[in-house]
């Protein structure tokens, strides 16, 4: 997003990279070690500052946040983060299925499944 953009504009942005890494931690009670850990194992990738700093948005604390949760019941980072990827693209393909029954009908003329 341009830094020309109006501040209401970016603030109502989910995908803005307003978060420092240290505010993000902060949000999610967690540490600055976790959200590089979550981003090594490729689950979010943080956008950097002119600086070189990482920056998090509103839709990637969120993501992390699952993470975590799935950490503090004791599942490891990395299996944590697979988890969150395959959940998301679960949803996904529900989503596009939904849409392709939407477009050609609920039987579709599609063959039987087989189990």
């Amino acid at each position: 997003m341009p830094a020309d953009t109006p501040l209401s504009d970016r603030l109502d942005d989910d995908d803005y990279p307003a978060y420092t890494m240290g505010r993000a931690a902060e949000m999610l009670g967690t540490t600055p070690g976790f959200l590089r850990a979550i981003g090594e194992a490729r689950l979010i990738t943080p956008l950097r500052s002119e600086g070189g700093h990482r920056r998090y948005s509103r839709y990637q604390l969120r993501i992390a946040a699952r993470a975590r949760e799935l950490v503090d019941r004791g599942t490891p980072i990395e299996a944590a983060c697979r988890i969150v990827i395959l959940e998301d693209q679960l949803e996904e393909a529900q989503r596009i299925n939904a849409e392709y029954r939407a477009a050609h009908g609920a039987s579709g003329g599609s063959a039987p499944a087989s189990n």
